[in-house]
Formats: structure tokens, C-alpha cells, sequence
């Protein structure tokens, strides 16, 4: 049966704000009473917070109540593009970020994938789509311009999100209909799952595909007709032709040739690869899963995004042996989480790895250190009388480091939470917890578990890496590097990555600041290089597209904004300073590598609490981590008023 809803008057064009580029409307779907309203985005809002994570939490906050559990129907789920999102400008006109409370770190959580998923949901006439409540049964929202729509997807229940994607599309008749999606393990609340979309893009981090699960939405689809319109086009058009010609440049011929997959070769011989779950810091057969070796044996074609002159998804293929005919894309990240985080060399294996996170709708990353976790704990002996270890005897493998035969049975038993996949499917911290309490040993599995507020650690080892682990300590969601970007700094030696000192909070700081606005606009990470002058860049491309001046000043304050506001949500949701700390290995197990440069290296708590201390002074805030009421006002976030009574108590 088909439910329709219809929102008010769209115009023809993308603007409604009075700024162009903007849509000036948000829509909201109430799930459980199967209804929906749009109410207007104001010029001032979309300014304050640019669009897409900024957007997205600002939307955020105004719809939740502190202390909502992530997977009840209560926590609102928002989509959100920015204002260059649907454009030809490049890699702009792509993106589109999810915010949410994160059932695996029950703090912010917010992903970013790319495709053309938000450039349709653009074109629909929308900036933002904050969802609440709770189907009754297996749903999907389809947006198509201003027909809303809630459909039965209980035939789609337990599909692949590849397999929902061209079901819908038969179903509405339409091949262009762009769909995210979740899988059977955001299906099962797995605390890791991740949304798809175009079949390979994944917003993977934080586990938001169990959001959309325990709200009964098995996807979004979407189809736009409209124009999006730009203020200034002589001057857009100017921007994108330059920026084409940038991304023809050194600044991006990483990802256009070999892709992110070369960053193995260069982080294993600054011995700053985690291996063996943070074991060992460099991956002695580095060499048999190198980009030249995917190169050359098994990428097939290399694609880009909507309005991306970079073209950097390489697709990947196994030609022969079980696992031949399996497709995927491939990324560092990925290659780390399946490669030297487990001790395994098999890039048929690494590939069906990926491609089956991407079929059950897992995020690569988590699933990697979950499984190193195992492994880890397996080599250390604390499965012998534990109920884990019947499990895994009843499967009939052994999860030790370089055993690449058990990594396909456990991504598929943590998908459907059969045996000891249901104790791995809510990542590292909550298996260490259930493990740990089962054989009364908490610490030692908790000091095996590697994550940052939950979520699990990605491919740079913090303890050759100062800044990088200062920015992974203070990182909104988690354990994570995209965050700040940090580790250019680290590797590419314009600081001295084994020390820690005043000085790298304001580092930190200022590339968050710019991160948090590539993350609104949506611009792509990768394309940041081609970002010359930054946030002057930035501004020119606000003005050009809305019409508006805005100044290289007036956007840094938003980025520092939107990362104020993120810690103010973390800490309404009861984050303290404590929690902005680092993985137990990354403080007290020093790289022990054989002739390694970076031997005996660790973050010491005194380091930690020096970046700490100085990153926050950088950010106004107290040393207690929370902005200080004069902070508050500077970046026009005084209405905050039940923060504000916590930052006079700690200010008293």
C-alpha cells in the first residue's frame, strides 16, 4: 500500500532562503505517525552553519532530547547537503552527510558519502530531511520533488542495499533514482552497520545504519527535477574552470593514478602502520597488498562522482581462484583494516572483505579492529574458558594474526549476530565488555580493545604520530583521523611527529576548523589539496554560488561553530574531559619493531594531557574541555542556555 504526503509549494528553482544555492527548506517525516511538514530555512542558519554536518547538527540539536537512546524511535536521523551540493563546481556537488546520536559511542555521530545521492536529494528541493519516529513496518522514504512518500519495503527486509537500489528503481520505474540504503546488519541494530549508496559509496563511520534500523527505514530514495541556481555564474563558472585545471595538478595525482592505497608503501616505511591490532608498527609483507601490486592485477576501471574531475573510486576485481568475480572499490582504509591490522597478505581475501561489508552494509574500519581484537585476544590466551572460545570452536577456525581463511565466516556471523558474531556486531568496546565481564578479566580484554570513545582505531599509529593522536583524542565521534587531517603534518615533517608540545593544539584546531567547513560546503577530502588558500577559496565559492559576501574571518567562525557545537551535544549527551583520551596501547605498549626509528615510542599521559590542555586554551575553552561562556557568545551560540549553566558551574 501506498502512503502519500505532499509538502507545500516548491519553487522551480534551488534558493528559497533569498541565498541561492540554498533551498531554504527542510522536511521532517514523522515515521510513526506517518506524516510530514516543511518549515523553512532561514538566511541566518544557513550562514551560522553552512549546510551539510554543520547543517546536520544544528538540525540535530533542535530536535533531540539529551540522553535519548541512539536506536530508539525518539533519536532523530537527519540528512543534509550543503550549498554547492548539486552543482557542477568539483567533487561539490556530490556529497551528502547523515547526523545522529551514535548507538556504538551513544555521542554524536556523522558520516559523509559521496555518489550522486546528494546531488539528486538537492535537486528534490530540499537542503535537509530530519527524520523521527518509527515505522510500523519495513519502510522506505521516496522523495520526488514535493510528493512524499512512505512505501512498504518489507520485500526489500534482508537485501543488500546493491539489491534494494535496483528493486526500487524497477518498482518506480525510473533507473536514475538515486537510493541509501542500509543492509542485514543495520537490519540487526549491528552498533557498526553503515548506509550505502550507488552501490559502492558508503557513509560508514558510527554506526548510523542502525539508526535507520531501529526506525524500520530500509532506505531513501530519491528523484529531482529541479535547477540548482548559482548567484554569481561568471564567477562560478571561473571557479570551476579553475579548479578543474587544479585537479589535473600534483595536489590530487595520488588519487587519480594510483589511489589512496599508495599511502601503505609510504606510512609502512615511517613504521607507522598499526599491525597485528597496534602489535607492531610495520607490516613485514607490505609489499604482496601494495597499490602497485592492486594496480596492476586487479583494478578493472577507475570512476568518479557527480561533477568530479578527479576520479579517484578504484574499482577492483578478483580474476581467479573462490572469490573470483568479486567487485568492490577499494581505499586505504580498507586495505589497512583487512591487511597489516589482521597480519594478512591475501588481496582476494581483503577484497571479498569489502565487498562483504558493503553487501551486509558493515563499515570496513570497525569490522577490521573487531576482528583484530579477536585475534589479538586469542594470541594472548583469554578465550580458553570463555564462552567465546565455544563459539568459535563450533564455527571450526582459529582466529590467530595471518589466519585470512576466518575473516570472510566472522563479517558474515557478525551481519546476521549468529554464535560470536553477536558479540562482535557492537564493535571492540561492547565485546570487550561482554567478554571481559563473562571470564571477569575487564582490563585485559578492554586493553586489546583499540577505539576512542567507542569507536574503533583506524590505519596511523598515534604513537609515532603526536598530532595526529591529539587529534584523535579530541575528535567529536571517535576514534578518526578525517577529522582534522592532522597526519599530513606527521608524515609530511613540518612538525617533529615523536614529540609533543605547546603548539599543536592550535594545529589541530585550525584543521578541524577547515574540515568542518569541507564537511559543510560538501567538498571532498581528497580534493583538498587543490584548496590553495583554504578557507579565502571557500569564500569566494560561498559568494560566487549564494550571492552573499562572506569573508575568510566570518567562515573560520563558522567552523569553529560547528565544532563547539558538536562538543556541546557530546557533552550535553555527559562527555568530560576523561573521555578525550587515547587507546590503552597507544599509552602504555611502545612500537617494539626491530630496527625501527620509532622503537619504544608511546603517548604518554603527561603528553596527552599537555596537547589536551593546550588544545583547548586554542578553542576558548576551560581545561575541563567545555566553552567557556565568552567563547559561547564570540561564536553566537549564547542560546544555548542549558550548556551555559554547566560552563558557569566549571568557570565558578
Amino acid at each position: 500500500m501506498l502512503i502519500y504526503f505532499f509538502t507545500a509549494y516548491t519553487p522551480k528553482f534551488v534558493g528559497g532562503t533569498g541565498l541561492l544555492g540554498y533551498a531554504g527548506k527542510v522536511l521532517h517525516v514523522n515515521l510513526t505517525t506517518a506524516s510530514s511538514h516543511v518549515k523553512k530555512l532561514d538566511e541566518a542558519t544557513a550562514k551560522k552553519y553552512i549546510g551539510g554536518i554543520g547543517l546536520g547538527m544544528k538540525l540535530y540539536w533542535s530536535n533531540s532530547k539529551v540522553g535519548v537512546d541512539p536506536l530508539s524511535s525518539e533519536n532523530p536521523f537527519v540528512l543534509a547537503v550543503g550549498p554547492i551540493s548539486g552543482t557542477m563546481f568539483p567533487t561539490g556537488g556530490s556529497g551528502h552527510a547523515f547526523v545522529s546520536k551514535s548507538p556504538v559511542t551513544n555521542l554524536l555521530g556523522t558520516s559523509v558519502s559521496r555518489g550522486t545521492f546528494g546531488a539528486e536529494f538537492k535537486r528534490a528541493g530540499y537542503d535537509a530531511v530530519v527524520i523521527t519516529g518509527k515505522a510500523e513496518k519495513p519502510s522506505y522514504l521516496w522523495i520526488d520533488d514535493d510528493s512524499i512518500q512512505i512505501l512498504d519495503a518489507s520485500a526489500l527486509w534482508g537485501k543488500s542495499p546493491e539489491e534494494v537500489e535496483d528493486a526500487i528503481r524497477v518498482e518506480i520505474g525510473d533507473f536514475y533514482v538515486r537510493v541509501a540504503s542500509i543492509g542485514v546488519a543495520g537490519e540487526n541494530l549491528s552498533k557498526i552497520a553503515c548506509i550505502v549508496n550507488d552501490r559502492t559509496r558508503v557513509a560508514g563511520r558510527t554506526g548510523l545504519g542502525a539508526v535507520m534500523g531501529s526506525k524500520n527505514l530500509k532506505a531513501i530514495a530519491v528523484r529531482g527535477t529541479m535547477d540548482v541556481s548559482v548567484s554569481k555564474p561568471d564567477e562560478f563558472f571561473s571557479l570551476v574552470k579553475d579548479f578543474h585545471e587544479r585537479m589535473k595538478g600534483p595536489a590530487v595525482q595520488k588519487y587519480r593514478t594510483m589511489g589512496s592505497t599508495e599511502n601503505l608503501v609510504h606510512l609502512n616505511d615511517m613504521f607507522c602502520v598499526p599491525t597485528r591490532n597496534y602489535n607492531d608498527s610495520h607490516f613485514q609483507l607490505a609489499e604482496n597488498i601494495g597499490s602497485s601490486v592492486i594496480n596492476e592485477r586487479f583494478v578493472v576501471k577507475i570512476i568518479g562522482c557527480n561533477s568530479c574531475a578527479m576520479r579517484c573510486e578504484h574499482e577492483v576485481l578478483v580474476r581467479e581462484g573462490i572469490y573470483k568475480d568479486t567487485l568492490t572499490r577499494i581505499e586505504y582504509d580498507s586495505l589497512w583494516a583487512f591487511g597489516p591490522n589482521l597480519g594478512v597478505d591475501r588481496l582476494d581475501v581483503i577484497i571479498k572483505a569489502i565487498e562483504r561489508c558493503t553487501y551486509y552494509g558493515l563499515d570496513t574500519q570497525s569490522v577490521g579492529g573487531v576482528i583484530g581484537f579477536i585475534m589479538d585476544c586469542h594470541g594472548k590466551g583469554l578465550l580458553k574458558n570463555n564462552s567465546a572460545a565455544v563459539l568459535l570452536e563450533e564455527l571450526g577456525f582459529v582466529p590467530y594474526f595471518g589466519n585470512a581463511d576466518v575473516i570472510i565466516p566472522l563479517i558474515e556471523h557478525m551481519a546476521v549476530r549468529e554464535g560470536i558474531g553477536d558479540i562482535l556486531a557492537d564493535g571492540v568496546k561492547v565485546a570487550a565488555e561482554k567478554l571481559g565481564s563473562d571470564g571477569d578479566d575487564v582490563d585485559a580484554f578492554g586493553s586489546l580493545a583499540q577505539h576512542v570513545k567507542g569507536l574503533e582505531a583506524t590505519g596511523y599509529d598515534l604513537r609515532c604520530l603526536k598530532t595526529t593522536a591529539l587529534s584523535v583524542a579530541v575528535s567529536f565521534r571517535g576514534a578518526d583521523h578525517s577529522r582534522s587531517g592532522a597526519f599530513m603534518l606527521d608524515l609530511s615533517g613540518k612538525v617533529d611527529r615523536l614529540k609533543a608540545e605547546v603548539g599543536r593544539g592550535k594545529l589541530v584546531e585550525e584543521l578541524e576548523d577547515i574540515y568542518n567547513l569541507i564537511d559543510s560546503f560538501i567538498i571532498c577530502k581528497n580534493a583538498k589539496g587543490t584548496l590553495y588558500k583554504d578557507v579565502e577559496d571557500l569564500a569566494k565559492l560561498y559568494s560566487a554560488v549564494t550571492g552573499k559576501e562572506i569573508t575568510s574571518e566570518e567562515l573560520k567562525l563558522a567552523g569553529q561553530r560547528i565544532e563547539t557545537l558538536a562538543r556541546l551535544i557530546n557533552i550535553r549527551e555527559g562527555l568530560t574531559r576523561k573521555d578525550d583520551t587515547l587507546p590503552w596501547k597507544v599509552l602504555n605498549q611502545p612500537i617494539t619493531d626491530n630496527n625501527c626509528p620509532t622503537k619504544g615510542q608511546i603517548v604518554t599521559q603527561e603528553e596527552l594531557n599537555l596537547m589536551l590542555d593546550d588544545y583547548y586554551t586554542a578553542r576558548g575553552w576551560t581545561l575541563k574541555g567545555t566553552p567557556t561562556k565568552k567563547t559561547l557568545q564570540q561564536l553566537e551560540l549564547h542560546e544555548l542556555k542549558n550548556i551555559t549553566i554547566t560552563t558557569k558551574k566549571e568557570e565558578g
